[in-house]
């Protein structure tokens, strides 16, 4: 079933671009979301589709702009579109990681009848949305002041676990074109020990994405049960995930809080690697579901577990992002330089 937002009813506010909307895409593993933009900072008509439910991303992109709400709103052809996709942006040919689309970006373009269409990697995007993130789009956890023309610091678990960076480039930002999320995962602990132990029994090489994803959240609830001596049912990681915050289940609630201790742990990997003393900014769509549990979580203190380096991480503030689509934002941006305005 498509979830739907929908934002003004009109697709024709004014001033708006001379040259009509501009169609904007955020591509995940699970869902694709679309968008238009009319003008800077005006993005309506959001539709979410199920990614499993379209053959290809053209057939979704078919479905999106044919949609009785788009046709009722009286938007012609389009111009100009730009995509955020979860995948690495290498050449023409995307195949992508955690689903089963792939495309030539110059061929949907001439089949969808684009004069401009920009592929980028969907972390790229939102890590340039991040200077654009008003103060109730996003949450602090634990302590930390940002500091101004710094590095910021990106990671996101969902279907995969995404990670990028922002630099200062004079007036502007350089968004990093990383794949972190596939680094060796790196055990702090004897449990994680452990569950690293039993996840080489099915992969041979253990990424950070293994442990931080819905399927890592998995991972870690069966790996904890088979370390503690229970029977894992079989439950998937939203019902993991609802289980630890309705407190009807201590091993759910410990595969929670073990995912909250790992992700820490990256991203202050994240954040000394990169010097990023503007904050390390948490997206994805998991630990905004997770509300307070993951402010009270371990999260932030082994964020800051780095040795000698504690007192420079308690300096370094982490953020979630709450905004509902941020990825728009950097994808506009992105399309905007594309066009010179």
């Amino acid at each position: 079933m498509t979830q739907q937002y929908t934002a003004p009813s009109s697709v024709s506010p004014s001033p708006g671009y001379a040259d009509g909307p501009r169609l904007l895409a955020d591509i995940g593993g699970t869902n694709a979301r679309f968008a238009l933009e009319t003008a800077p900072g005006q993005t309506g008509l959001i539709d979410v589709l199920p990614c499993a439910d379209y053959p290809t991303l053209a057939d979704a992109l078919r479905a999106y702009l044919g949609s009785p709400k788009l046709l009722a709103a009286g938007v012609g052809a389009l111009r100009h579109a730009a995509l955020a996709i979860a995948n690495p942006i290498t050449g023409d040919l995307v195949r992508m990681t955690n689903h089963h689309w792939e495309f030539s970006i110059a061929a949907l373009r001439l089949e969808c009848g684009f004069e401009t269409l920009e592929v980028v990697n969907d972390f790229t995007a939102l890590a340039r949305a991040l200077p654009h993130l008003a103060a109730a789009q996003k949450q602090q956890v634990g302590g930390g002041v940002a500091r101004a023309h710094t590095p910021l610091g990106l990671v996101g678990a969902g279907t995969g676990l995404g990670v990028s960076g922002l630099i200062p480039a004079g007036d502007s930002w350089t968004a990093l074109l990383s794949e972190g999320g596939h680094v060796t995962f790196s055990p702090a602990n004897e449990t994680e020990v452990a569950i690293l132990q039993f996840a080489w029994r099915q992969y041979e090489h253990v990424s950070a994405e293994r442990m931080l994803s819905g399927d890592g959240i998995e991972l870690i609830y069966r790996a904890l049960a088979h370390h503690t001596g229970h029977v894992a049912q079989e439950l998937d990681a939203p019902e993991i995930s609802r289980r630890a915050l309705a407190g009807e289940c201590a091993l759910c609630d410990r595969a929670i809080e073990t995912f909250c201790g790992m992700l820490g742990t990256v991203a202050g990997n994240l954040a000394v690697t990169l010097g990023a003393q503007g904050g390390i900014y948490i997206g994805g769509g998991i630990v905004p579901r997770l509300g307070e549990r993951f402010a009270r979580s371990c999260f932030r203190s082994r964020f800051e577990q780095k040795g000698r380096f504690v007192s420079y991480l308690a300096q370094v503030p982490t953020f979630v992002i709450t905004a509902e689509y941020p990825a728009f934002l950097g994808v506009s941006a992105i399309l905007a330089e594309k066009l010179g305005s």
